[in-house]
């Protein structure tokens, strides 16, 4: 398998997640109508917001994210007391924001040394769904391996089967578009989905985007699915407020992945930091060579 094909929609669907985190940072936890007050439509990254951010920082969305990326590069494959030591890492780097699962996961594994916590009724949260695409880009072409570090990652701080649920689906959507597949490859996983937990339906739009993760899945799949282009997805997704950074991060990771990276606005990617962009080229890049070296369907065949 070469992986060339698919780097322009990989690198798309990582730089649209940063860029959607740093979007909708600034309207978190605002109300649709409080951001209309302030800013008419929010469409430009500009920083601010309840934490206080300069243009173009992202959340604890990307950086968890690149956390778990860089856990997967360094170890050339799996290792989870590696992912958990780079979160403990990254807690300990004094993060602008942090929620407070993932918080009590991280603490549990650095003070306790237990990688995985029980199945909680409050562990449905958006904090394991919203960090997960390097495992995607990782084992793009090999789904038994995806579905297992995938839950491994999740259970870190969220051990919850709606949880799990939306991260697979969501997973699988952005392997779908990397690999070059179309809106009904994803409107088929998102059916999946909501045959199994019927909670997820989004039709008609409920107009809830909080960080629990039925609300934050049914805010990504109405505006991805009502949408024509990257940017009016990611816009419309935002200015819905709450939950903005994390619902902007993963609409704008399969909005990336669809559109492709000429779709990404240049005042965005020139507003994005850096140091995140520069780390984002180089593991998007990275994470695809390492999907070649994993079987499809696992040790075992």
């Amino acid at each position: 398998m070469t992986t060339e094909p698919y780097l322009n929609h990989a690198l798309s669907a990582y730089l649209g997640f940063a860029c959607g985190d740093a979007l909708g940072a600034t309207v978190e936890f605002m109300s649709p109508k409080r951001i209309q007050k302030h800013y008419g439509v929010h469409k430009d990254i500009i920083g601010g917001g309840w934490l206080g951010l300069e243009a173009g920082q992202v959340t604890d969305d990307t950086q968890m994210s690149l956390a778990l990326g860089q856990a997967l590069i360094e170890h050339q494959g799996w290792n989870i007391a590696a992912v958990a030591d780079n979160f403990v890492a990254w807690l300990d780097s004094d993060p602008p924001d942090i929620g407070d699962t993932c918080q009590r996961g991280i603490l549990r594994y650095r003070d306790q040394g237990e990688l995985f916590g029980s199945i909680r009724v409050d562990d449905a949260g958006n904090g394991a769904c919203m960090r997960n695409l390097p495992v995607a880009l990782a084992t793009l072409n090999s789904p038994y391996y995806f579905t297992e570090w995938s839950l491994q990652q999740n259970h870190i701080t969220h051990n919850n089967p709606l949880s799990d649920a939306a991260t697979l689906s969501l997973g699988r959507m952005v392997q779908h578009l990397v690999k070059g597949g179309n809106l009904s490859d994803c409107q088929q996983e998102a059916a999946k989905l909501i045959w199994q937990y019927p909670e997820f339906g989004y039709t008609p739009y409920p107009g809830r985007a909080s960080a629990y993760i039925v609300h934050t899945l049914q805010t990504v799949l109405h505006y991805f699915f009502t949408t024509d282009n990257f940017e009016d997805c990611l816009i419309a997704t935002v200015n819905q407020g709450d939950d903005a950074d994390t619902t902007g991060a993963l609409v704008g990771m399969l909005a990336g992945a669809r559109y492709g990276l000429a779709s990404i606005p240049q005042r965005w990617l020139e507003r994005l930091n850096k140091n995140v962009s520069e780390q984002i080229h180089i593991q998007s890049k990275k994470l695809l060579q390492l999907s070649k070296t994993f079987e499809p369907g696992g040790p075992n065949s």
